[in-house]
């Protein structure tokens, strides 16, 4: 009987019929990519980017509710603080002036005080007759930088109008990408096998990032975190799962045809790759339970990114594989890959000495991660690359100090507890001014919100008591107030504000006329209060502005916000509401204490249990958990001793990708060793599962922590340039720890480990044979390979196994001839 006559008679099992049809149709799948990536070309476009971190705040936090309520209620108009350094204060207040009259400019704030001029600096507060989004504001603000051209070099502009954040980003991740494909051509090389293997990973990623992008818009909108930072994180994370169908594929080559060794290759990998993709899976899930809402819109942009790169490994790479297998059986080089046995004796001959140093290390890494200085804004942290927005943020705030705003909103409709307040908040420390409409002057030292009877607003404004009178009727029957006016009308008030807007529409509908001077008087003043009460003043709300003398964030900023919610609430029962980064940062201080919590039981809830289920034993993923998890601590304690502050995101984000993905490097050691000892001393085995593994972590761990270290130091947005500075730190440390600490732990631990094995293991001795031997039964170990299957026949070579059920017997000279026909027969 020939080969392919017994392979016909062999029921191929489900998965390898599945992974023959993937082959065999390749080129149906090839039309279907294809197609994909069409539409995907146009979708990526389809998707809307929220710039804004704040939108992700809980929706019961202070700040999202009082966000909510200023863009419903008030307008907050665009601005810029633009400084222009060596400009001489005459030649100042000219170009204040030029840059007043520009179309779209609102205002220009510039006097000689030193909160405008001091030392040859001059700093403009700009206001536009738009939001900072508007096109009226944007084109203003081109309008102003045109007019200071000439001042090139010493113009510096800062302020929310302008300046988009995920326009930076994803100029910046260009850059990160291109670099990161560099370092990834040079990995693939170094540790391939053959060169045309690696266009073949290229264009499986390539299709898998593709899809992921194309594919956001189904989202309805994502962060500009996600939006940008995905596609290298999804090459960092999944580009192994391509790596090992590959390997598999090489394996397979060297004893069978093309289209076999790639179906064969495809049914093996398929398991092994998507329990891998299990823990990294499960690491992003925890993110998505984090109530800052970034977690979620993150976790689910990269769960979906693993998904698309499984699927392109499982459905493109095998017909990629076979339609180059010609080029990749000529294209074969030498491993470049050397052994780091001398590392896995050195491990083994100090394995009662490292693990107990390694303990103490643990316990000081616990300690001080969790002393570690998490910050929740972006004021007090750094980036290596700056773009030209920080270089300008830091020149304005170096000479003249840093804006911070707190607003507060308070219920509308009663200026008398509105001046109150504003007057109890204008005393407070750490207040450097405060705005309301309760506190601004209108006329002869009357305020805007100040009731006035008939008489007193003739006097002010020189008319005839009875025309006052008469105007203050008509007032109160549009107000619906003619009530009021039982008690006398001379003792009817009314905020100056509101009877000024009304004078001015019965003048514009002609109902009212006055003298020329009152005339043009109104009417100079009408524009600026219908500013002041779009920006201070909505329907239910009214607007308080702070400017605070205070740093952003800060155990002294968080009991300033106490006081004001002290002083307020007696006046408000109903409650106000604070506004600004200062208690946005607080809120996200209080989430960050349950988010931390919920993150890290769930992150390692999800993978001991995959573990669990991948080793059917409850001792090693303890193991393994142990050396990952004091990974992360090691990785945050980096901050704390070195004194720098870190961004709260980045420790949630980063301690869930270097659990989820870094176990898959102690997975790979650990699945190696037990292997091994089946076969061979335990020393030998851990120093064997080294060698065997390290091309594997150290591919991927390479490619990851490139990634990282690339974002961290390329990127000049501070939360996105401080996860990849974590992430870069904890995949070095992580492949550090698996590869000098886990062996010994192994070792150590190989008592706990079979003993709370779920399975009934025998103990059965390693026999070891040569020549011609007969085999029937269960043998496990190795057989010119490795062999876990029924044998019934005779082997000409060596053994080295350990036999189950059944018998060994060494051949005589013409029993073996008569084995020889006997096998012959069965091939």
């Amino acid at each position: 009987m020939n080969s392919k006559e017994n392979a016909a008679k062999v029921k191929a099992s489900p998965i390898e019929s599945v992974a023959a049809f993937i082959v065999d149709k390749r080129k149906a799948f090839y039309l279907i990519y294809i197609g994909l990536a069409i539409f995907c070309v146009f979708s990526r476009n389809w998707v809307s980017v929220n710039e804004e971190l704040t939108s992700y705040l809980p929706p019961d936090t202070e700040t999202r509710q009082g966000l909510t309520v200023m863009e419903e209620e008030v307008v907050t108009y665009g601005s810029n603080r633009i400084l222009v350094d060596n400009l001489p204060y005459a030649e100042a207040e000219a170009l204040s002036e030029r840059l007043e009259a520009i179309d779209g400019v609102k205002s220009v704030e510039f006097d000689d005080s030193e909160d405008h001029y001091k030392r040859g600096m001059a700093l403009f507060s700009v206001s536009y007759e738009g939001t900072a989004t508007d096109e009226v504001s944007l084109n203003a603000l081109e309008a102003v930088k045109s007019a200071l051209a000439g001042y090139a070099g010493d113009v510096y502009v800062t302020g929310s109008t302008g300046v988009s954040d995920s326009a930076n980003l994803a100029s910046e991740m260009v850059t990160v990408m291109a670099v990161a494909v560099v370092i990834i051509l040079l990995v693939l090389l170094f540790t391939s096998q053959t060169y045309m293997e690696i266009p073949v990973l290229l264009m499986t990623f390539g299709m898998a990032a593709l899809l992921n992008m194309g594919t956001n818009f189904f989202f309805g909108e994502i962060s500009f975190v996600s939006d940008s930072v995905a596609v290298v994180l999804q090459l960092a994370l999944a580009i192994d799962y391509a790596i090992i169908l590959c390997h598999r594929y090489t394996e397979e080559r060297e004893r069978m045809g093309a289209r076999e060794a790639v179906v064969t290759a495809l049914s093996k990998a398929i398991p092994e790759i998507s329990g891998s993709s299990l823990t990294t899976l499960s690491g992003l899930g925890a993110m998505c339970f984090m109530k800052f809402g970034i977690g979620l819109d993150l976790g689910l942009v990269l769960m979906k990114a693993i998904v698309l790169s499984l699927l392109s490994v499982f459905t493109l790479m095998p017909g990629l594989l076979m339609s180059f297998s010609g080029l990749i059986d000529r294209s074969h080089h030498r491993n470049f890959v050397p052994k780091i046995t001398a590392l896995g004796r050195f491990a083994v001959k100090t394995r009662f000495i490292i693990p107990p140093i390694f303990a103490v290390v643990l316990v000081g890494a616990f300690v001080f991660s969790n002393r570690c200085p998490y910050v929740y804004g972006s004021s007090t942290l750094t980036t290596f690359h700056q773009n030209e927005s920080q270089i300008a943020q830091q020149k304005v705030e170096g000479g003249f100090g840093r804006e911070n705003q707190l607003a507060v909103m308070v219920p509308a409709g009663d200026y008398e507890r509105e001046g109150r307040l504003l007057r109890s908040l204008e005393h407070m420390e750490g207040v450097e001014n405060a705005l309301a409409l309760s506190g601004v002057e209108a006329l002869d030292g009357y305020m805007l919100t100040d009731k006035l009877s008939p008489r007193q607003f003739a006097e002010l404004a020189g008319l005839d008591v009875e025309a006052a009178r008469l105007l203050y009727s008509a007032y109160a029957v549009e107000q619906g107030t003619y009530g009021r006016l039982a008690s006398g009308l001379d003792n009817y008030g009314v905020p100056l504000l509101d009877m000024f807007l009304f004078i001015y529409d019965q003048m514009e509908a002609g109902y009212v006329s006055l003298d020329d001077a009152m005339t043009e008087r109104i009417t100079e003043l009408h524009e600026q209060l219908v500013d002041a009460k779009k920006q201070l003043r909505g329907e239910n709300y009214s607007r308080i502005v702070l400017n605070l003398s205070l740093p952003e964030e800060g155990e002294e900023t968080f009991a300033f916000l106490d006081r004001v919610h002290a002083a307020a609430d007696p006046l408000y029962p109903e409650g106000v509401l604070l506004v600004g980064n200062s208690t946005s940062d607080r809120d996200l201080s209080s989430s960050f204490v349950k988010d931390n919590l919920m993150i890290s039981i769930l992150t390692i809830v999800f993978v001991i249990l995959v573990l669990i289920f991948t080793f059917q034993s409850a001792g090693l993923p303890v193991l393994l958990i142990l050396v990952i998890q004091g990974s992360v601590w090691i990785n945050f304690s980096f901050p704390y001793l070195q004194g720098e502050s870190m961004f709260f995101l980045s420790y949630l984000v980063v301690s869930s990708i270097q659990m989820g993905a870094n176990i898959d490097y102690a997975i790979v050691i650990a699945n190696r060793y037990t292997e091994l000892k089946q076969s061979m001393d335990r020393k030998d085995a851990a120093v064997e599962a080294l060698n065997e593994a390290f091309p594997t972590i150290v591919t991927s761990g390479t490619i990851l922590a490139s990634a990282g270290i690339l974002i961290g130091f390329l990127s000049s947005t501070p939360s996105v340039a401080s996860i990849g500075v974590c992430l870069g730190r904890g995949t070095v440390i992580s492949i550090f720890l698996v590869l000098c600490i886990l062996p010994q732990i192994l070792l150590l631990g190989d008592t706990i480990i079979e003993k709370t094995s779920f399975t009934i293991k025998s103990h059965l001795p390693i026999e070891s044979h040569n020549g011609t031997l007969f085999l029937d039964g269960h043998v496990r170990g190795y057989i010119s390979g490795v062999v876990d299957a029924q044998i019934s026949g005779v082997l000409r070579g060596s053994m080295n196994a350990a036999v189950s059920a059944g018998k060994v017997k060494e051949a005589k000279d013409e029993q073996g001839k008569e084995a020889q026909t006997d096998e012959t027969r069965m091939v």
